[in-house]
């Protein structure tokens, strides 16, 4: 009898787990990531992959791509999508290369993915991280492996949220920030060209610098909730119209 009542509960409380939960630990192991410069970290649970469990094959998955700031907005862009999707993450610290292109390719192989939200920049503005000259062709490439590997799949870009100040959350980093901007430009350059949709998350942000947290790079719960609502809103209007 005690036998048959473990086994009672252990199936009522799978039933309860909820259908988009995310699970890192059922995901692929990817080798070891990190970031040796010691202001971008990760800022919540690490690089990884989470992947949500599948429980219907008919609804539409979503693939979100970015950094540590990613971090910030997953949770509620999950629970935006609940019912509608299922929502696989991929928090990294990559910056345009070639390498990154082939780990993209690695990555959409979990799919197929019926949309991909994506951004890539708080990691590439150190001197010396990309190449003069190659941040439009690499970032093309990007779009190009995407395109391939999900050709009916709606993608969407993000640009790069503001850098501020160390200890001065409402001014803007001189030296660190007028590298996003660039990098915002020549990425918007590469999405119109290739007709990408895009969220402008420096511009949602731009004039709410109040909402910084003052480590130069991270936003409080307040900008965050306004990035998910932001990456939510595109990526249920580019979902079939059946989950809609």
């Amino acid at each position: 009898m005690a036998a048959q009542l473990r086994t009672y509960l252990t199936v009522i409380a799978l039933l309860l787990v909820p259908q988009a939960t995310l699970h890192a630990a059922d995901a692929p192991k990817p080798s070891a990531v990190t970031e040796p410069d010691a202001r971008l970290s990760a800022d919540g649970k690490g690089w990884r992959l989470d992947k949500a469990k599948l429980a219907d094959p008919k609804r539409p998955r979503v693939l979100l791509v970015g950094d540590s700031i990613l971090n910030g907005y997953l949770k509620d862009v999950v629970a935006a999508l609940d019912g509608k999707a299922f929502v696989d993450a991929w928090v990294n610290p990559y910056c345009q290369s070639e390498n990154l292109n082939k780990l993209l390719a690695e990555v959409l192989a979990q799919g197929p993915y019926d949309v991909v939200h994506f951004n890539m920049g708080l990691h590439g503005w150190q001197e010396g991280r990309i190449k003069p000259g190659t941040f439009e062709p690499l970032t093309k490439a990007y779009v190009e492996v995407l395109q391939a590997k999900l050709p009916n799949a709606k993608i969407i870009w993000a640009s790069s949220t503001p850098v501020t100040v160390q200890d001065k959350p409402t001014e803007l980093d001189p030296q660190i920030n007028p590298v996003i901007i660039e990098h915002n430009r020549m990425a918007a350059k590469v999405m119109a060209e290739m007709k990408v949709p895009v969220n402008d998350f420096y511009g949602l942000l731009a004039d709410k610098l109040q909402l910084a947290r003052g480590d130069r790079f991270h936003w409080t719960a307040p900008a965050y909730k306004l990035l998910a609502d932001r990456a939510a809103s595109s990526i249920l209007e580019s979902l079939p119209q059946a989950a809609k």
